[in-house]
């Protein structure tokens, strides 16, 4: 297990697949490190490629904005990807790319400790939830896993593209506030 420090050199050194090959920056995280709150998703696309940090380009802005409305202080959460490195022309990292860099998403776990994962997407349902789930099947309902309450919803991309889908993030999302308000009265309680 890695310290950040030593993580963060780690990811910055990695070879293990052909992602590093035609990086700019790699992505590791954004947000509170002692958080009780961790949102992954698919993978850096260009911005975030270019700046080094996750759901910074139109995503990023949407999800900003649903985490604001939704009253989720930035103190609240913590964002990683699946993939630290940008697939070429932001295609689904493969199989073989998420495999290699998941032990790098498991550090972050340990080191942030949150109580909530919110998966972001099919990708992130897929490698943190079930392999063969459907994110139309799986989003929005809770599941309890090794000290971990997991939920999935669509990737803010997804709205981007279609914009009936926002009404069922919202609803997910409110889930998701009622949760974490949850955890957080039982802490301070």
């Amino acid at each position: 297990m890695y310290s950040w420090e030593e993580l963060i050199k780690v990811c910055s050194n990695c070879t293990k697949c052909g992602l590093s090959k035609t990086r700019t920056n790699i992505v590791i995280g954004r947000g509170n490190i002692n958080a009780p709150m961790m949102l992954v998703g698919e993978g850096p696309g260009e911005q975030e490629d270019l700046q080094g940090l996750p759901f910074v380009g139109p995503a990023g802005k949407l999800l900003d904005l649903l985490l604001k409305a939704m009253r989720i202080k930035e103190d609240m959460y913590y964002i990683a990807n699946i993939v630290k490195c940008r697939p070429p022309g932001n295609r689904v990292p493969t199989d073989d790319e998420a495999e290699m860099c998941l032990p790098y998403l498991r550090n972050q776990l340990v080191l942030v400790k949150p109580r909530i994962i919110v998966c972001l997407g099919a990708t992130a349902m897929k490698y943190i939830i079930d392999r063969n789930a459907k994110i139309t099947n799986v989003r929005g309902q809770w599941i309890e896993r090794k000290g971990y309450w997991i939920i999935a919803t669509f990737h803010p991309a997804a709205l981007l593209r279609d914009e009936s889908k926002k009404v069922l993030m919202w609803e997910d999302f409110k889930k998701v506030k009622q949760r974490l308000d949850s955890i957080c009265q039982n802490q301070n309680g």
